[in-house]
């Protein structure tokens, strides 16, 4: 389907870019925070079989897992407050303009690896933008089914968030498990700066994490469609789409 976003730029609804990790019971399942792998089970119970390939009428399973910890996910300011927030209540609507910038972090003498403002202001215009999409690089087919407990991954810092406010971001994309560092005592500086919790939280904003950006998408102006799973909790599953921007021929 074509839908025309003024006269002359148009995206076609057909094409979506798909930016999410499927959830899938498999220990190649992309992983952090030391969680085990995602589990779907049949339920079994007076005589009940959820499977049709164990004689079932249906597949009907249990599944474990944990939002933060399995794939692509979106968080709300409940992640670091102390009433849960749900991330379904942050979005009013679901179409944004986004921008897709790919950057490499750098590597500080800790052996962190770190993506910072002026890397992400070489690459953005100063125009205003709903959205921002992260590709660190490199850009490995192995972050598909990466484990990503105990290595210390790349992370953001915070001087970031002003960057983003600047720019009136709302919603802010990464292909990392977390804006912030691995360990780093509970503090959480990017979350709590980016939310500005406790002192005013923001509820409009999101952080989506574990994305992946295929190497044969090219930066650039988009549009995100950001799909959430409709959970009442701080984090859950989410699915964000890209549609490219096309210029309608004379």
């Amino acid at each position: 389907m074509i839908f025309y976003l003024d006269p002359q730029h148009f995206i076609d609804t057909s094409a979506p870019i798909d930016l999410s990790l499927a959830l899938n019971a498999s220990p190649d399942n992309p992983r952090a925070w030391y969680v085990d792998a995602p589990r779907m089970e049949p339920v079994r119970a007076n005589g009940f079989i959820g499977s049709v390939a164990e004689g079932g009428a249906v597949n009907f399973r249990d599944v474990f897992f944990n939002p933060h910890g399995h794939g692509t996910h979106t968080e709300s300011y409940g992640h670091i407050s102390e009433v849960i927030y749900p991330v379904s209540a942050a979005l009013k609507h679901f179409f944004y303009k986004a921008t897709l910038i790919s950057v490499t972090p750098r590597v500080l003498e800790n052996g962190d690896h770190v993506v910072f403002a002026d890397q992400l202001e070489s690459l953005l215009r100063s125009e205003s933008t709903e959205a921002i999409i992260i590709r660190t690089l490199p850009n490995p087919s192995a972050k598909l089914s990466m484990n990503y407990s105990g290595t210390n991954p790349c992370h953001f810092d915070v001087g970031v968030v002003d960057l983003l406010d600047q720019l009136e971001v709302k919603h802010f994309l990464v292909d990392t498990p977390s804006v912030d560092r691995e360990e780093d005592g509970g503090e959480l500086v990017f979350h709590h700066a980016f939310w500005k919790v406790p002192e005013a939280p923001v509820a409009d904003r999101t952080i989506s994490e574990l994305i992946f950006v295929p190497n044969d998408v090219p930066d650039g102006a988009y549009i995100l469609e950001l799909q959430v799973a409709h959970f009442v909790n701080d984090a859950a599953p989410s699915r964000p789409l890209l549609y490219a921007v096309n210029k309608k021929k004379d």
